[in-house]
């Protein structure tokens, strides 16, 4: 890979430029199945744009019992539905092989 292609890893943990821009932008709202569900909120550091929102997105809807997931790059928030209630080390585990890291369950 060159330069231009290779995948890069800012110091701010983010996927895009030096800047922490990128192009795209809104929430990424991934939705499984409707259901009666449990919401937990989480927060998240490093999402910086859409790209990392659906990234995040992406990697806890790949969780078992996941029915929706909503990332909010602004807020450093992630809305998790499930069937059941999450293992937090599970949840941290998906955000952390998206490239972010889940600071724990939002205030």
């Amino acid at each position: 890979m060159t330069a231009e292609t290779a995948p890069t890893t800012q110091s701010t943990g983010s996927c895009c430029s030096p800047t922490g821009s990128c192009h795209g932008g809104g929430a990424a709202d991934v939705q499984i199945e409707p259901t009666d569900s449990v919401t937990t909120v989480y927060e998240v550091k490093g999402m910086t744009c859409g790209h990392c929102e659906g990234a995040v997105s992406e990697e806890i809807s790949a969780l078992g019992g996941v029915t929706s997931v909503e990332a909010v790059a602004a807020t450093g928030r992630v809305t998790v539905s499930s069937k059941a209630p999450l293992a937090e080390d599970a949840v941290r585990a998906a955000v952390d092989e998206a490239g972010y890291e889940l600071v724990g369950r939002a205030a």
